[in-house]
């Protein structure tokens, strides 16, 4: 019978049950996850932010949690797992143990996002194990800066407000319907509704509303820390494209996001030429590399 403290088989590289472990997190790995993450504070923002406000790297109350690697009783790597997987420190030599846990909690998962070369070998521990990924963005630019922007900002952006959330929410569905592809509301219209909620409370929605009340220009900070926020669900008003518009949005974005951390941080496609010459201009440099897997 399986231990309820490590409860996945644990293999050596050679394959003898030994060394390396994966068992779920809890309560009392919360400072041990902590010190780990922040050996890179850019890339584990996502895992940092958690512990930040949630205070716990026990599962969380919808399902999720974190596996972590253990050898020698040392934390050596680690992996949310919840609608997605989200790689820590990850060796790629552990990313089959790291798989194998994954799949035996049964769960169906959106995606997996991180640093790239820990991203890809769990996609083919995971495509061994029958998951099969709709798209793979092997080259994301992790792009970061701190200081001034080079250029000014559009002083017309400023934190998402809940009185405009019929407002907002439309934009957030039709950007997040472009870049992957599909519906957020497929699932459930109320679950992404939530999450959208969640950012304006949070003040990390930041939009630009015109004269009409459409949204001009929208993007949230996806993760926060004392130390770095992570910028996502960039988007501009497709009435609004091609006129030059985007970078002084983008510094707008890195001074708002300066009042909760001084480091910002965000990730974009290789082949997003014209998104990463506005980021650019604003000051942002890379970083590191990221790696996402849609299934």
């Amino acid at each position: 019978m399986l231990s309820r403290v490590a409860p996945w088989l644990a293999f050596r590289k050679d394959g003898t049950q030994a060394g390396a472990a994966v068992r779920l997190l809890g309560a009392g790995d919360t400072g041990t996850l902590r010190d780990l993450a922040r050996r890179d504070p850019v890339a584990n923002v996502f895992i940092l932010s958690h512990l930040e406000s949630a205070g716990t790297a026990a599962p969380t109350a919808g399902g999720a949690s974190i596996l972590g690697v253990f050898d020698g009783g040392t934390l050596v790597s680690a992996c949310w797992a919840g609608a997605n997987l989200v790689p820590v420190e990850l060796d790629t030599d552990l990313a089959p143990l790291v798989a194998a846990a994954a799949h035996r909690a049964g769960r169906r998962y959106a995606s997996i996002f991180g640093p790239a070369e820990a991203v890809l070998a769990l996609h083919a521990a995971m495509e061994d194990l029958g998951h099969t990924a709709q798209e793979i963005r092997a080259d994301q630019p992790l792009m970061t800066i701190s200081g001034t922007p080079l250029i000014g900002p559009n002083p017309a952006l400023g934190f998402g407000q809940m009185a405009d959330f019929d407002r907002i929410l439309p934009a957030c569905a039709a950007m997040f319907e472009e870049e992957v592809g599909y519906s957020p509301y497929l699932g459930g219209r109320e679950f992404y509704s939530r999450r959208v909620k969640g950012l304006i409370r949070a003040g990390h929605s930041m939009v630009h509303l015109g004269p009409d009340g459409e949204v001009i220009f929208k993007a949230e900070l996806g993760a926060v820390t004392s130390a770095v926020t992570q910028v996502q669900g960039v988007w501009m008003n497709p009435t609004h494209r091609g006129l030059g518009l985007s970078a002084g949005y983008m510094a707008a974005v890195v001074l708002l996001a300066q009042r909760l951390a001084p480091v910002t941080s965000l990730y974009v496609n290789d082949f997003n030429v014209r998104a990463r010459a506005s980021y650019e201009r604003v000051g942002f440099e890379q970083a590191g590399s990221f790696a996402t897997v849609l299934f």
